[in-house]
């Protein structure tokens, strides 16, 4: 069975002539297909090269216009899937961006620290960047006549088995779980291990558990260092490498300078919460589970996180916690203003922190994010 869910970004609206649309992501969330299901629909004459592919990295490796125009031939649009594998792509792709300003050009790229290395300096001014994540909320419920029932029921199937294209369309949980395990074991790390000062998947896979299970709590580099045996700069290296292939991504803490204010720590959270179950091997149902709560924050934030990246509702993220241990799970700044939310898994009646209030009421709004009101926080009607 087949089954097309819409996603939010449409390539058609970002390419311009001139220019290249970079487009990264995770690996397995839906790049190639979002990518195929563009070149069939487009009446635009496109031609594709995939990147891992030696007759590409010999064709492309190579910054010069007449040895490049051959490939590109009569296209209006260059498109090359997994382009990181490209040594000098960066450089390459601005040759064809500025000697052949007809032409479009999208890449896409699951392993950010090589791409966005390669293609942050030399295409100044000529790219676009786009991000996509795996499966959103909104892209899953558009369309639907009762989006709130549809989301009470089949929220624990997102809570258990997260939202990668093919756990999500799975037709039964048991393959759900086959393909998290077959991307945690075979494809989550692969870009990280292919780094060269990264020796073995043993310690990055023990810093994830670690993770996993601190989901929500703040996070010290020599405590983690301490567990797994290694030094608090080497934890502080994985941990930007695992950021930097979208497995993880960290809150800070926010402060305006207040000493009763912690913000020299971290929270990390999992881009995917079936991804963060598969790395502890926890699929049971949530009625039996002790991390209902922690699953929900995460849940809850990375699809804020989604939400606001393809609105393009720009903003700042950190938690807030003081040393009295009053906190908040999640700030937003933006627009000069400041939005504080709690996010519980059931309501409470619960008040806003009194420091909050005492420090930033007359600039910053409070709110309690639970089911309930899950729905109109990622503004999804």
């Amino acid at each position: 069975m087949v089954v097309h869910i819409q996603r939010y970004l449409q390539i058609s609206k970002e390419l311009e002539p001139g220019k290249t649309l970079v487009l990264f992501g995770p690996r397995r969330v839906g790049k190639t297909t979002l990518l195929n299901d563009f070149i069939n629909k487009t009446k635009e004459k496109v031609i594709l090269y995939r990147g891992d592919e030696i007759s590409t990295q010999h064709a492309f490796e190579v910054a010069d216009s007449n040895l490049l125009q051959p490939y590109i031939g009569s296209a209006s649009i260059l498109a090359i899937d997994e382009a990181q594998a490209i040594p000098g792509i960066g450089q390459t792709l601005k040759i064809i961006n500025d000697t052949m300003p007809h032409v479009s050009v999208i890449v896409t790229g699951s392993s950010s620290f090589e791409l966005a290395g390669q293609v942050g300096e030399p295409l100044t001014g000529r790219k676009t960047t786009r991000y996509l994540f795996p499966i959103s909320l909104g892209e899953l419920l558009l369309g639907e006549p009762a989006p709130s029932r549809v989301f009470q029921q089949k929220l624990p199937s997102y809570l258990i088995y997260g939202m990668y294209p093919n756990a999500v369309i799975a037709d039964t949980s048991q393959k759900s779980i086959e393909f998290l395990r077959e991307l945690v074991d075979s494809y989550l790390l692969r870009d990280i291990l292919a780094y060269q000062e990264v020796k073995g998947s043993r310690v990055l896979l023990q810093l994830l558990v670690l993770l996993a299970h601190q989901i929500g709590s703040e996070v010290s580099h020599q405590e983690l260092g301490s567990s797994l045996n290694i030094d608090k700069n080497t934890v502080a290296r994985y941990l930007d490498l695992l950021e930097k292939s979208y497995i993880i991504f960290r809150l800070g803490g926010f402060s305006r300078n207040l000493r009763s204010e912690v913000t020299k720590t971290a929270k990390y959270y999992f881009y995917d919460v079936g991804v963060r179950n598969a790395v502890i091997n926890n699929f049971n149902p949530l009625d039996i589970r002790d991390d209902i709560g922690k699953l929900w924050e995460n849940f809850m934030i990375v699809e804020r996180l989604k939400m606001r990246t393809y609105s393009k509702l720009y903003a700042n993220q950190y938690f807030w916690r003081t040393w009295k241990q009053n906190e908040i799970d999640l700030i937003e700044e933006r627009d000069g203003k400041l939005f504080g939310y709690e996010i519980k898994w059931k309501d409470k009646a619960i008040s806003a922190p009194k420091e909050w209030l005492e420090t930033y009421g007359e600039e910053a709004e409070w709110r309690i994010i639970h089911q309930n009101n899950a729905l109109q926080f990622l503004d999804i009607t």
